[in-house]
C-alpha cells in the first residue's frame, strides 16, 4: 500500500518537465506491483530502479547495491517492471560491490535485453560508498558494451567534467549531475552556459528563500509544516556549505573531492554560508523561518558533511 510519505515523492509539481521516480526493491513480485501502481496512479516520465545504494540497512535486505550482485533476480524483476510499465524503465548501479572487484561489465550488457531502456554507472564500488575518484575510464568500457544508452555518473563538478565525460571516444551517452548538485545547484546552468558562474552570497540566499517557499506550499506553514520544511533545509546546507565562490579560487575548475581550508567570505553572509558548523545552519534556517523552539536540535544525517557531528542544540 505504502505509506504517505512515500507517496507524497510520487507527486509531482507543476514545474517540473521531466519527472521520474526510483524504485528499491528485491522480489520481482513486489515490484511488479509497484510498476502496476505508478501505472495506474502517477504521471512520470520514467522509472528507475536503485541498485546502487551502499546503506548497509538497504544492502543487507537484497536492495540498492546488494540487488545488482544477484542477475537471476535483476532478470526477473527488470522483465516484469518493463512489462508493466508504459514509460521507459531505467536502472542505476554502480561499478561492484567490493573494493577493487568491478563486476558492472557483466550485467550491464544483458540489461537491455531484459527490458532497461538505458543504464546509468557510478563509477565507484559499494565498498567505496563517496571516497577515492570514480573510474570513468571504467564507465567508458561498459559503455562500450552496453546496447543501450549509457549515463556515467560520479563527481561531475563543472562543464569541464562533463565535456571530458562525453567525449567521441568514451561511448558515454551523457552525464548524471547528483552530489554536485546538491552542493552548487546551478551546475545545471553552468552545464548548459558552459561557464563558472561566480555566484553572489544574496543570490544563493534567494535560493534557498525559494526552497522555503516550496516547502511551506507542499507542508503548509503550521508548526508541523515549518518543522519539516527547516529539517530539510538543514540537510541541504550540510551540502551547500561546501561550495567555494569562483572569486575565491586560485585555479579553476573545483573539484568535488578537495577540501579547502576554512576562509573567510567577502562579505558577512558569504563566510557564514561557508561555514561547516551546524549550529550556523541553524542560523541560516532562522532567517528564512524565523526562531527554532527552545528544544530544536539538529543532527546532519551525512557525518561527513559537517564539523560538527554532534546534535546541535537552541539556547533557550
Amino acid at each position: 500500500q505504502g505509506q504517505a510519505s512515500e507517496w507524497a515523492l510520487l507527486r509531482r509539481h507543476v514545474s517540473e518537465d521531466v519527472f521520474g521516480v526510483q524504485i528499491a526493491g528485491n522480489s520481482a513480485e513486489t515490484m511488479a506491483r509497484v510498476a502496476q501502481l505508478i501505472e495506474a496512479e502517477t504521471e512520470v516520465d520514467f522509472v528507475d530502479i536503485n541498485m546502487g545504494c551502499p546503506i548497509d540497512l538497504v544492502c543487507n535486505r537484497g536492495m540498492g547495491a546488494g540487488l545488482a550482485q544477484r542477475a537471476n533476480k535483476v532478470q526477473g524483476i527488470v522483465r516484469v517492471m518493463s512489462q508493466q510499465l508504459s514509460c521507459p524503465l531505467t536502472v542505476k548501479l554502480r561499478t561492484g560491490y567490493d573494493m577493487d572487484k568491478p563486476t558492472a561489465h557483466r550485467l550491464v550488457p544483458q540489461l537491455p535485453g531484459w527490458g532497461a531502456a538505458a543504464v546509468t554507472l557510478h563509477g565507484r564500488s559499494r565498498q567505496q560508498r563517496y571516497t577515492k575518484l570514480a573510474d570513468w575510464d571504467y564507465i567508458s568500457q561498459c559503455a562500450s558494451a552496453c546496447p543501450a544508452p549509457l549515463i556515467g555518473n560520479g563527481d561531475a563538478f563543472s562543464y569541464e567534467d562533463v565535456d571530458n565525460a562525453l567525449k567521441s571516444e568514451t561511448g558515454i551517452s551523457s552525464v548524471m549531475l547528483a552530489r554536485g548538485a546538491l552542493v552548487k545547484p546551478w551546475l545545471f546552468t553552468e552545464v548548459k552556459e558552459r561557464r563558472h558562474w561566480d555566484i553572489s552570497a544574496s543570490e544563493r540566499l534567494d535560493m534557498l528563500r525559494g526552497f522555503v517557499r516550496f516547502g511551506l506550499e507542499h507542508w503548509g506553514t503550521d508548526t508541523l509544516g515549518v518543522a519539516r520544511t527547516r529539517n530539510f533545509l538543514l540537510e541541504w546546507l550540510s551540502f551547500l556549505h561546501r561550495y567555494v565562490p569562483v572569486g575565491l579560487l586560485e585555479r579553476l575548475p573545483c573539484r568535488i573531492n578537495e577540501r579547502p581550508p576554512t576562509y573567510f567570505g567577502r562579505n558577512d553572509l558569504e563566510t557564514l554560508m561557508a561555514s561547516s558548523m551546524a549550529s550556523d545552519w541553524v542560523k541560516i534556517s532562522e532567517m528564512l523561518l524565523g526562531p527554532v523552539p527552545a528544544d530544536f536540535h539538529f543532527t546532519p544525517k551525512h557525518k561527513a558533511n559537517a564539523a560538527a557531528s554532534a546534535a546541535i542544540t537552541a539556547e533557550g
